[in-house]
């Protein structure tokens, strides 16, 4: 966490920073859940959430910042397709691409609306993680 904490502090406020800390936030307050960063600058910072559970997928959420260009870094939001339904038809079907299986990722447009929506989501993944 604390290469993703530092970046976090370089990082000027905007609309895809506020929506990461947004989604941080409802992760850190689910119970039983385990966050854990995978830092690669330049790439992007991986925060992933897994409840303890969860035995045969190492996570339910993967809220990746990606960091291929700092000065217009976004935020591509992952979950197994199988743990989380998508109503509105947002995100993108990722055929095995989710270690290894089939998942979906929305690429978050900064806007509000989609902060509570990908929310929605990551409450489903975490209630079909619980098990």
């Amino acid at each position: 966490m604390k290469e993703l904490d530092a970046m976090l502090a370089t990082w000027e406020a905007c609309d895809a920073k506020n929506a990461f800390c947004t989604i941080r936030e409802e992760l850190e307050k689910m119970d039983d859940v385990t966050l854990t960063v995978n830092a690669r600058p330049g790439v992007s910072y991986s925060l992933r959430a897994t409840h303890k559970n969860q035995n045969e997928r190492p996570l339910f959420a993967l809220v990746d910042i990606i960091d291929d260009d700092p000065e217009f870094r976004w935020l591509s939001v992952c979950f197994y397709q199988d743990m989380i339904s998508d109503p509105d038809d947002r995100g993108d079907t990722v055929p095995g691409g989710l270690a290894g299986q089939d998942g979906y990722c929305f690429d978050h447009d900064d806007s509000e609306e989609m902060t509570g929506y990908l929310i929605q989501r990551i409450k489903e993944g975490y209630r079909a993680a619980q098990g």
